[in-house]
């Protein structure tokens, strides 16, 4: 079942405030989490986590709901919205996995990745340009252990 990329933000959110260095995260490296925990859902499960689209926007991959909703913030760190919603096991523990490996790396690192990353280099950018399920699932397939 997939869920709403606002409550997937969430989930990341509290995740950097609790579980990770408690530092809190900026839209920027929201968006690419985002890019990141789909990616791998979608080559792990074959289901997207979410609905929403993803956009390849100039900075890297976008969720345009998601970066709209905290796009007040500006650059500053994002608090988590409230109580996180629970994935089953093996979704919980890929999710986990991937939060452990991208969320190490600072913002502008991981939009450098994603500029280095099929689905992002094969889809014009640009507001309004999706990047597809299947370019992240045939990506992300590459990327399973």
């Amino acid at each position: 079942m997939a869920h709403k990329a606002l409550d997937i933000a969430n989930k990341l959110l509290s995740h950097a405030a609790n579980n990770g260095e408690g530092e809190l995260m900026s839209n920027m490296k929201l968006q690419k989490m985002l890019y990141y925990q789909q990616g791998f859902h979608l080559a792990y499960f074959k289901t997207p986590l979410f609905d929403e689209n993803i956009e390849a926007w100039m900075y890297g991959p976008v969720v345009p709901s998601v970066y709209e909703y905290f796009k007040g913030k500006g650059s500053t760190g994002l608090e988590p919205l409230g109580d996180e919603i629970v994935l089953s096991d093996v979704e919980e523990t890929l999710f986990n996995e991937v939060f452990n490996v991208y969320g190490a790396y600072s913002a502008s690192g991981l939009m450098n990745m994603t500029h280095q990353e099929s689905p992002w280099l094969n889809t014009p950018t640009g507001v309004g340009n999706t990047i597809t399920l299947d370019k992240l699932e045939q990506f992300f397939k590459t990327r399973l252990k």
